[in-house]
């Protein structure tokens, strides 16, 4: 299935239901179907074939997300690039995709205007939001762009080639050199809408609330939903109570929120007050969480929270723990389970390998790798990265863990992210672990820095809770007595707020600098 036929397919269950809604109205699937085509029409008119790349930067915006599948019919490829990026990121990542579209929000005009110079390959450039007179000069208005299409007519793009033409490009970002392409194709993101089917309870139309950006995991869960005629609901900035609002006034079923957003709600004073009864799903993912705030999750908002691990190249569904998992068959709470990232997900293969290739046991730590059509077609004009990606007849994910006996999957860390300290490997996700038990942290992060003594020495960054100021060498002491002194920080650090990426990752990378030059 290409993007645009998730979209025709909730329409076929009834075109008058809601598609897409926003705090200023709704738009029906026949309302949405038509302007996904005037859209298409706008492409054609402008030169946009088959294979071309589109790209949009918006935030989150349903008029942005239906030209996703405007973008589909034409069989071009969308190149989702996140407006939170440096405007240098962007401007490698319009050059690597080879762009020759971009539809922007009129926010971003600035962004735009400073990169367009230098990207002779662009030569159409769409204002999504501005009326005629309000473009600026070397852009075309939305309604310019819409009215330039009447009458054009699109033909229907080949089937793709069992499902192998690329439907979408995202960018890794650049915090490890420069940035790569990760190729998805219609496969892949077929694969991954079919796991989520297969693995989540969704029952009746469902109401999924994007909260997080759509150019990222929000934004490809929506199409599962839509296979189900389901409503998406689109949250045009981030805002908790907002969210909370959105759950009970819409009666969301099922929505996606990374780990600090998650420590953000319970946190909030208006959650238990909230009615979240509507709620069969509330994903999880894209860094690890604390299984003390996860349990914490599974009384305060419900027995609905549903853990997802992917990546990129891998879109979300390598494992996955639903919510029935989260529990024993006598509806106490799975403890054990709760460090884990669920099971290899159905049509997808996990293995976990040692530095030369071999296969290891079950109990046994190594490097996750993953076979099966969820895994991109590579990286775009990168052919020595995808090599190395793709070692052995698997691709590498970079995380460190094991599968235990009952095949769930444990992520013990980032290889990047593991710290040697006197000779023993220290993962830091453990630590991090330890550290969120503590009743007065509200997030923190774990790094290794050099030390004379140990070669690398355990630092913790905690963020309190509000209102609270812990004692570093209480915090210690607790980290101590959980996993032993080896573990344990040998530096505590006190800071109001975690340097995160534009999806809310914690940056380690940043820590480290601010650690060690004491400045960002």
């Amino acid at each position: 299935m290409r993007l645009a036929d998730y979209l025709d397919k909730g329409a076929s269950l009834g075109p008058d239901a809601p598609c897409l809604t926003t705090d200023a109205g709704t738009r029906s699937y026949a309302e949405v179907q038509e302007l996904s085509r005037r859209v298409a029409r706008g492409l054609v008119a402008r030169g946009v074939a088959p294979g071309d790349a589109v790209a949009i930067i918006s935030a989150n915006d349903p008029v942005a997300f239906t030209t996703v599948f405007g973008i589909s019919r034409v069989g071009a490829v969308w190149c989702p690039i996140n407006p939170r990026n440096e405007a240098s990121e962007n401007r490698e990542l319009l050059e690597l995709f080879g762009c020759t579209t971009l539809v922007f929000q009129a926010s971003y005009a600035d962004l735009v205007d400073e990169v367009r110079g230098d990207l002779p390959a662009l030569t159409t450039l769409v204002c999504l939001d501005a009326g005629p007179d309000d473009a600026p000069a070397w852009a075309l208005s939305w309604t310019d762009f819409l009215d330039r299409g009447d009458g054009v007519g699109v033909a229907a793009p080949p089937a793709p080639t069992e499902g192998d033409d690329v439907a979408m490009i995202v960018g890794t970002g650049g915090t490890t050199g420069r940035p790569k392409g990760v190729l998805l194709t219609h496969r892949n993101l077929e694969t991954m809408t079919a796991i989520t089917l297969m693995s989540y309870p969704f029952e009746g139309r469902p109401v999924y609330l994007a909260l997080a950006p759509l150019t990222h995991a929000a934004g490809v869960l929506c199409f599962p939903v839509l296979a189900l005629g389901g409503e998406v609901v689109v949250m045009r900035a981030p805002d908790v109570g907002g969210f909370l609002a959105h759950v009970e006034r819409h009666r969301v079923t099922h929505t996606f929120l990374p780990p600090t957003l998650v420590y953000m709600v319970l946190a909030h004073e208006r959650l238990d007050a909230t009615d979240l009864s509507s709620l069969q799903c509330l994903w999880y993912g894209a860094a690890p969480m604390s299984a003390a705030r996860l349990e914490e999750a599974l009384t305060r908002i419900g027995p609905v929270m549903a853990q997802l691990f992917g990546q990129t190249e891998a879109p979300m569904m390598i494992a996955t723990l639903p919510p029935r998992e989260h529990f024993r068959p006598d509806g106490s709470i799975a403890r054990e389970r709760l460090s884990s990232a669920g099971r290899p997900a159905p049509l997808v293969t996990v293995s976990i390998m040692a530095d030369d290739g071999t296969l290891l046991p079950p109990g046994d730590t190594g490097e996750i790798v993953v076979r099966g059509s969820l895994v991109m077609a590579g990286y775009h004009r990168d052919p020595v990265a995808t090599a190395e990606a793709s070692a052995h007849g698997w691709h590498h994910t970079g995380d460190i863990g094991r599968l235990d006996e009952d095949g769930y999957l444990f992520i013990v860390d980032r290889a990047k992210d593991m710290v040697i300290t006197g000779g023993f490997n220290v993962y830091s996700t453990e630590v991090e672990q330890a550290l969120m038990a503590h009743p007065d942290v509200q997030d923190c992060a774990v790094v290794g820095l050099p030390d004379e003594k140990w070669g690398e020495r355990v630092v913790a960054v905690v963020q309190p809770r509000a209102g609270t100021r812990p004692d570093p060498a209480e915090v210690t002491a607790f980290v101590r007595a959980r996993i032993g002194g080896v573990k344990a920080p040998k530096q505590v650090e006190l800071w109001t707020d975690l340097p995160r990426s534009k999806v809310g990752k914690v940056l380690k990378t940043d820590i480290k600098q601010r650690l060690v030059f004491g400045h960002d």
